[in-house]
């Protein structure tokens, strides 16, 4: 793919040259700003041609890799993969790749939508080659606790867009885009042949606007909670198209049976409880349109009942004027969340750093991938950010830790889902690299032994450093 996109009709050309001119403005705006508790909101830009900025898609060529922060090494954990998404460790350090690609045939609302469409395309890219069959879950195991891939088996394929998944009682659940599967699964095998049984259905076409569907286990195990986003940016599909979306659903595991936990929640994915407070956390992308410095995407603890605003606000009581009719009665109920990242960042993967082998640096508080967007004239997000936590809050500024996925105006790779590994290492799916990194921590330290994504104790676990490690290189309604 060439650095420069060029169109065959002089028309859209024109069109696309106001599309990729930017904003004078945002060169006087410190993104900085918006990263923490309490971020600067401008007032709202109401543009007629968005501003716009997407990397186009390259690859990683001759061993090219992301750059981490001091006290860190990187490798490729797994390569040559298809779309990866989301990251899941069992409890006997497995690791779970879920590949996907999105529903097609989105209806279009608005002619704009058509340039819109072009513009994703470009920052989802390929890479080059012949596309992979995606849609898949496939296992990676590490069986000498080296951070090397030795084995590599595909569990299921042929799945309709999947995303979340968590894993309990010899059972697989997966969050497809239109419904919560089970199957039937022993820790250790390589292969399921078993029908799916349907748990719940979930808000899925004709539109499907946010197709992703994350999942999270209760601690208790009793639960599954599903983040389902909006079928629009701000409602331009009218509202019934929003029915039951822009929210996290609480889903009973034995039953099936599902009621609303939290709404106003655009589009809510990296759901994680936090192992220090038993809290839920998400993060959130927002609302696009109002100019290239709102609204800040956001992580925050997820409260049970609770409001966020989508549609009608953003951060609280600040209105959004576009949604009509307004509902002053819903902006009085909104809550702001708690940790800003800066607006367009677009965060699709979050994990939490308690009882991993990171250093003490990163020890106590989240990482967030930031898959990076389009709506703001520089590139905003391609990156992994830590945010420090004390008492079961962000505290703190977040710093980078891997960077270096965009180069120029071309992207190698784009992170999505984030995870912790069998040796307590990250994990980071890059979904357009089509590549799962592994970074880990520098000294070859690793955790005692594995501990799973939907199985992580309270408390911090000793940690032992092992040589061995240090080989690595620097619809719409439920039941």
């Amino acid at each position: 793919m060439t650095k420069s996109i060029r169109f065959r009709s002089t028309g859209i050309l024109l069109l696309t040259g106001l599309l990729l001119a930017g904003r004078a403005g945002a060169a006087d705006f410190d993104p900085s700003q918006q990263v923490g508790p309490n971020p600067v909101l401008p007032e709202p830009e109401h543009e007629l041609v968005a501003s716009v900025k997407v990397a186009g898609v390259v690859g990683w060529k001759d061993g090219a890799m992301p750059t981490v922060a001091d006290g860190l090494t990187i490798s490729a954990y797994a390569t040559d993969l298809a779309n990866p998404r989301t990251v899941h460790t069992l409890p006997n350090g497995d690791v779970l790749v879920v590949q996907s690609q999105g529903p097609s045939g989105e209806p279009l609302g608005r002619p704009k939508d058509l340039i819109r469409g072009w513009i994703m395309s470009i920052a989802h890219g390929g890479g080059g080659g012949k596309p992979k069959q995606s849609n898949l879950i496939t296992l990676l195991r590490d069986t000498n606790r080296d951070g090397k891939v030795d084995e590599t088996h595909d569990l299921l394929t042929d799945l309709n867009s999947p995303f979340g998944v968590a894993w309990i009682d010899d059972t697989l659940y997966v969050a497809n885009t239109d419904a919560i599967v089970s199957y039937p699964y022993k820790l250790g095998d390589t292969s399921i042949t078993a029908q799916p049984t349907v748990l719940t259905q979930l808000p899925g076409g004709p539109i499907d606007h946010h197709w992703t569907k994350d999942l999270a286990l209760s601690p208790d195990g009793t639960k599954l909670y599903a983040g389902v986003g909006s079928n629009s940016n701000i409602t331009e599909n009218g509202l019934a198209a929003e029915l039951n979306r822009a929210a996290i659903w609480e889903i009973d595991r034995k039953t099936g049976a599902g009621r609303l936990y939290a709404t106003g929640l655009r589009n809510p994915n990296g759901l994680e409880f936090n192992a220090d407070t038993g809290q839920l956390w998400a993060v959130v992308n927002e609302r696009d349109e109002l100019g290239p410095n709102l609204v800040p995407d956001y992580m925050t603890s997820v409260k049970d009942g609770a409001f966020y605003g989508w549609p009608w606000s953003y951060y609280g009581d600040h209105v959004d004027v576009r949604v009509q009719p307004p509902r002053p009665d819903m902006v009085a109920k909104a809550i702001a969340p708690d940790y800003a990242l800066s607006s367009h960042v677009a965060p699709l993967g979050m994990t939490f750093t308690v009882n991993t082998a990171m250093p003490v640096a990163f020890a106590n508080g989240a990482f967030v991938g930031e898959h990076g967007s389009w709506n703001r004239s520089f590139y905003a997000g391609y990156k992994v950010v830590y945010v420090p936590f004390k008492a079961g809050a962000p505290d703190g500024q977040a710093v980078d830790v891997v960077t270096g996925f965009v180069e120029g105006d071309s992207a190698h790779g784009r992170p999505v889902g984030l995870g912790i590994d069998g040796t307590g290492a990250l994990l980071i799916a890059d979904d357009v690299g089509n590549t799962i990194w592994r970074v880990a921590n520098g000294d070859g330290t690793v955790t005692p032994q594995p501990i799973g994504t939907d199985q992580t104790p309270t408390g911090q676990a000793a940690l032992v450093p092992q040589p061995a490690a240090a080989t690595t290189p620097p619809a719409g309604t439920t039941n």
